[in-house]
């Protein structure tokens, strides 16, 4: 079980994570409807598919909430043109990543999140491999404030700030690496808190990485390299 702060960066200790793929990812590419009467608001609203990832079809990003006064918006990300942003937040809401992992191993997630001065502060990150039957714990985490006084900065679409990203493995188990080469991969980031209705969360440059699993062919011919090379020596 892993525990990261916002900030703190896990570097996972394999020689092959340097060339891990990009599973799903999401980054904000499109604006959310603005103007009168056409800000979207309810219990969920849906970004869609990851704009980027070998896994991108299918992939899907949302955020659910209690309240159906809750309001979805696409101000700055960091670094990236937008984020999903949304407000009125009771213990148990969440954004929610699903995505599959099949032809993946070693699963990690990366995300951005930061909050307004009166938005939720406290989060978990659970896991459901099963279609969202039952979710497992994998880290609790804190969200730092972007913008005035106390926020160590403010978001912006220009410039990138590694203050208020995370990242964890997926691995749960040692011996069962249950987000490994799954058809289904759910991923929420839960409130733990209830804020004041204006209070928002807003979340950025989602990105699940993992190593590609060795097709049976390429094994075989490691293998064969390998005898090769012991016959030569």
């Amino acid at each position: 079980m892993s525990f990261v702060k916002p900030g703190i960066v896990l570097i996972l200790a394999t020689a092959s994570t340097a060339s891990a793929d990009l599973v799903a990812g999401w980054t904000i590419t499109t604006a959310f409807p603005t103007g009168a009467g056409n800000v979207p608001t309810g219990v969920t609203y849906t970004v869609g598919a990851a704009d980027q990832g070998t896994n991108a079809a299918g992939s899907n990003l949302s955020s659910v909430h209690a309240l159906a006064a809750a309001t979805y918006t696409s101000p700055a990300g960091n670094g990236s043109q937008y984020a999903f942003s949304s407000n009125n937040w009771s213990i148990g809401d969440y954004y929610q990543a699903s995505f599959s992992t099949l032809g993946f191993e070693d699963i990690t997630v990366s995300w951005d999140q930061a909050r307004s001065s009166t938005g939720p502060a406290s989060f978990e990150l659970v896991m459901s491999v099963d279609g969202g039957a039952t979710f497992s714990f994998v880290v609790g985490y804190t969200v730092l404030q972007s913008g005035g006084g106390g926020a160590p900065g403010t978001w912006s679409s220009t410039t990138y700030n590694a203050l208020y990203t995370s990242s964890t493995t997926l691995d749960l188990n040692a011996d069962s690496l249950v987000s490994d080469n799954q058809s289904s991969v759910i991923l929420r980031f839960r409130s733990l808190v209830t804020t004041a209705a204006a209070g928002s969360s807003r979340i950025d440059n989602v990105m699940v990485n993992g190593n590609a699993i060795p097709t049976p062919g390429s094994i075989a011919l490691l293998g064969l390299a390998g005898l090769v090379g012991r016959r030569r020596r």
